[in-house]
């Protein structure tokens, strides 16, 4: 075992997320095993406790606690060896790819990165997406478990920073796809409540849960961030259930689905945020329309337009909607070339 170091990032190593230049430094020591040290309060950035998300840039003293050595001892179990269903499914996922970018579209019910139950995620699959490459790409952004839709991976460390920077500094668009309950109106608009994490840990996963906040009260509730949604309704069925498009002009965790249920429209099959007890616009099914429609969240990252950071051209990416909401387009009698491809163009 090595002893305490104390490292600092050095000034042409850019800045990035924790748990990315902590492999970069030791890559035989796995994710789980750095979350795990961030926990307990192990690594820490500058003195303070951190988590693997933290971004750290040039000049920062990062604590490094006691480490095995290369080859002494397994920390934790193997990862199992990726299936051949597997490594085939992801690779058919990928929508449109170059010399730096993957584009693909995430599946519902995948998580984009591992956990502690989850051993089957994007970032471990894209093992099967090096295509000639030494190192396998690097998400740059993530989409919920049950979102499908556009996800964006870089295949350098460079284009990864200057993708990270461009959505971090809201120079990409993503226009998302759902099927609400009820008909919001006006059927253009904007949704402008704070979100704050809520507290608890219960048995529904209320740590995991944001509860809205509004506007006037944002400044004074501990915790609020400041969350802005466009929302477009493009078609309905009576007043029963829609279909709307959304567009998140910040990029807080659940921010769409919670956005969609506080208006009194929550996303069908969301059944965190949409309850069939919760108040609604709808017919009093809450998250659930019944029938043939299916029980699983319909919302998708339809498509992703960014300024490609080598090209500098402008790019397109469009994911075809997931089965179950093929499916339930299908049974409402919509297809998917009804939409504009930018439906928020007449308010821009």
């Amino acid at each position: 075992m090595s002893g305490v170091q104390t490292l600092t990032v050095g000034p042409d190593e850019g800045e990035q997320r924790l748990d990315r230049w902590f492999r970069r430094q030791f890559p035989h020591v796995p994710q789980g095993r750095i979350e795990k040290m961030c926990r307990k309060g192990e690594i820490r950035v500058d003195g303070g406790r951190v988590k693997t998300s933290t971004r750290v840039g040039p000049g920062m003293q990062i604590r490094v606690p006691p480490l095995p050595e290369p080859g002494e001892e397994p920390t934790l179990p193997a990862q199992p060896k990726m299936s051949d269903k597997d490594a085939e499914m992801i690779r058919s996922c990928v929508l449109w790819r170059d010399d730096y970018i993957i584009a693909i579209n995430k599946p519902p019910g995948l998580p984009t990165q591992g956990g502690s139950k989850q051993t089957r995620h994007v970032d471990g699959l894209s093992e099967a997406l090096r295509f000639g490459y030494d190192e396998k790409p690097r998400l740059v952004h993530r989409l919920d478990k049950d979102t499908s839709g556009v996800l964006l991976l870089a295949r350098t460390h460079a284009v990864a920073q200057g993708l990270t920077a461009a959505i971090r500094h809201k120079l990409t668009r993503k226009i998302y796809w759902a099927l609400v309950a009820g008909v919001p109106t006006p059927y253009l608009g904007e949704v402008r409540y704070g979100l704050v994490k809520a507290g608890g840990h219960g048995k529904g996963g209320e740590g995991e849960k944001m509860h809205v906040v509004h506007p006037r009260d944002i400044d004074k509730t501990p915790g609020a961030k400041r969350a802005d949604t466009l929302y477009a309704t493009l078609y309905r069925v009576a007043s029963r259930a829609s279909w709307v498009a959304l567009e998140p002009i910040t990029g807080r965790t659940h921010q769409l689905r919670a956005h969609m249920a506080a208006i009194g429209h929550p996303i069908i099959g969301d059944g965190k945020y949409g309850g069939s007890g919760q108040e609604n616009l709808g017919d009093g099914w809450g998250a659930q329309l019944g029938g043939i429609i299916s029980k699983k969240l319909h919302l998708h990252a339809r498509s992703m337009t960014f300024e490609h950071p080598v090209t500098r051209k402008a790019v397109t990416v469009t994911a075809p909607l997931p089965e179950h909401m093929a499916q339930s387009w299908e049974t409402l009698g919509w297809t998917e070339d009804l939409a504009a491809d930018d439906p928020f163009e007449q308010v821009k």
